[in-house]
């Protein structure tokens, strides 16, 4: 494609590029820069895009706001990007874009770089925390959100040329510890770990095995509920371990190492990885001295025999102190967070912390984000979100349970989608020339984009129902749906340099082909909103867009079959544009495409 001279010449968010020419129209006019706000036009018959300040402009103006409208075209008209401006109603200002324009742009959406979209001021060193699992306790449904939506959201952060480090945070530290080893010890109580004498070394291999322990807690964890004195010996084993008793740290150590493995094996089903492994036990040595220089300055107090920092909200709103040490002298969950926000930013100069947890903890984060900005130890200039998301439901509304009325662990969760997906599979025509590893590869691709997508494609924080049957359908806004448009483009490609056919520049535009570059050019939109509003959904929202102007176009353009070959090669290298786009949205949202479907 030979260059295009215009006034947007590098890869950029269009809309930001339209409002940046129409502000400085209604400037230029001695108006009020904000009247150039440019959305897209909800006439697509009859333009790209629209601007309706115009109208909002007349009143202060006293002035037709059709004779502004014109003046502002006026400005603008020879800007080369345009190919018609006219006036619509009382004022409205209809955008057409020029199909060069849009030739030249699409090539830039698709192969420019990302990392420009951002200045440099505003790439804050971040880090993410999501996934969240305990040791001991399968990771199970209610897990799925956080850790889809975490790995989603570090990829667009990594795109965009975002400093950023993930990291699971691991629950390996709280009473729940306490009631294993109680259970451990019932069950076997001549173990080594017990013997407060025993001078070691300790056993290499563990006890338990990650099965033993996944039983083992809800027994605990009902013992403790039910029976006070059970609960009493739970947290006493909690203090001591916290405390260094090397026993129950080296039990415990085993109880990290086998979930730890197991977990391991989770994400990696998931195509999920962390940059940090870190548990709250990681920060335990920290607190004491970080609890000394609190109670120093008067951050810490006195309170019912336990030990808190007064908070209060916006506008003196009343929120309950943050406990950092029970009465028992056991630390709690914001204890933990305060010490880890406190080495963060020591460590690693964080200025922006994510929160990727259920929308449930929204009063625990609130608490911990005032305490660690009231104490000193997150700056005026660290900046924490707690990205709330809903939860996930059965059809009956109800959380998600298995056929027995459980909560389903998260590795049947991705079987499950696994096999459903299989079956679709099996249904398809021409599926029968697949051997099994192929059906099983497609299968599995298949059956996480379901999962994925259909998680994803929800607003993070709403509730939604997880309905597999409707997920893994190959019509409608689901993951096999955006999947069979990829495979479909790429199976188009390969055909046409089986056959030797050219592919690209793109030099002719028609309805179908200007709307699917159109689509293709709204990208660094979808991105921006996508990451400044850290929701998924926007992605999902656009690569079925997408697939559906495909759709369209396929219905109205047979390509391979074209005699036009100047014709058929801008198709061609539309189409190649439409891969790369779909390939790259789809990695951002954790979703591979298999190669045939």
């Amino acid at each position: 494609m030979k260059p295009f001279n215009n006034s947007i010449n590098k890869l950029t968010s269009l809309s930001d590029a339209l409002n940046t020419i129409f502000s400085e129209a209604f400037r230029t006019c001695g108006l009020d820069s904000e009247y150039g706000h440019v959305t897209i036009s909800q006439r697509p018959d009859l333009s790209d895009y629209q601007c309706n300040g115009a109208l909002a402009a007349a009143k202060g103006a006293k002035k037709n706001p059709r004779l502004i409208a014109q003046e502002i075209i006026n400005i603008v008209k020879d800007n080369p990007i345009f190919t018609s401006l006219t006036i619509d109603g009382p004022g409205f200002i209809n955008i057409k874009l020029s199909d060069q324009f849009l030739m030249n742009q699409a090539q830039l959406v698709c192969k420019g770089e990302y990392a420009t979209l951002l200045s440099s001021n505003s790439k804050k060193k971040t880090i993410i925390d999501f996934g969240g699992p305990n040791i001991a306790k399968p990771m199970h449904v209610g897990h799925i959100r956080s850790t889809v939506i975490g790995d989603c959201l570090q990829r667009l952060f990594k795109f965009l040329g975002v400093p950023i480090h993930s990291d699971i945070h691991m629950g390996d530290w709280g009473t729940q510890m306490g009631m294993l080893i109680c259970e451990v010890q019932s069950g076997f109580p001549n173990l080594p770990y017990f013997d407060a004498n025993f001078e070691g070394p300790y056993p290499s291999e563990s006890p338990v095995t990650i099965s033993d322990l996944e039983e083992m807690y809800p027994k605990a964890a009902t013992k403790c509920k039910s029976d006070e004195k059970e609960m009493l010996k739970a947290q006493q084993a909690t203090v001591e371990l916290q405390a260094g008793r090397k026993g129950y740290r080296a039990l415990w150590q085993h109880f990290v190492n086998i979930s730890v493995a197991s977990l391991k094996e989770d994400f990696s089903q998931l195509d999920v990885t962390f940059d940090l492994w870190c548990g709250e036990s990681h920060y335990h040595d920290q607190i004491p001295e970080m609890i000394k220089s609190l109670k120093q300055n008067n951050l810490a107090v006195i309170s019912d025999e336990a030990l808190v920092v007064p908070i209060e909200g916006e506008n003196e709103q009343e929120i309950p102190p943050l406990m950092l040490v029970k009465s028992d002298g056991g630390y709690l969950y914001g204890t933990t967070d305060l010490a880890t926000i406190q080495e963060r930013v020591s460590d690693f100069g964080d200025e922006l912390i994510l929160y990727v947890v259920d929308k449930r903890q929204g009063l625990h984060f609130q608490q911990v984000f005032l305490a660690a900005h009231k104490t000193g130890i997150a700056n005026s200039q660290i900046r924490m979100e707690h990205l709330a998301f809903g939860t996930v439901n059965g059809t009956d509304g109800k959380p998600f349970k298995t056929r027995a009325g459980g909560v389903m662990k998260l590795k049947d969760l991705i079987s499950l989608a696994k096999n459903e997906a299989f079956k679709r599979i099996e249904e398809i025509n021409g599926a029968e020339k697949y051997d099994e590893n192929t059906k099983s590869d497609i299968a599995n691709k298949v059956g996480l984009a379901a999962l994925k997508y259909g998680d994803l494609m929800h607003d993070r924080q709403s509730d939604y129902i997880f309905d597999l049957s409707k997920f893994t359908r190959f019509e409608g806004k689901t993951g096999p749906y955006i999947l069979y448009a990829a495979v479909r483009i790429n199976s188009i490609l390969t055909k046409a340099v089986e056959q030797k056919l050219a592919i690209g520049p793109i030099t002719l535009l028609n309805g179908n082909e200007r709307d699917l570059l159109l689509e293709l050019c709204k990208f660094p939109d979808v991105i921006l909103n996508a990451y400044t509003y850290r929701m998924p959904s926007y992605l999902c929202t656009f690569c079925f867009d997408l697939a559906q102007q495909l759709n369209r176009f396929y219905l109205q353009c047979h390509i391979l079959k074209e005699q036009n070959k100047d014709l058929q090669s801008s198709w061609l290298g539309i189409l190649q544009l439409c891969f790369f786009q779909l390939e790259t949205t789809l990695y951002l949202l954790g979703i591979e495409i298999p190669d045939h479907m």
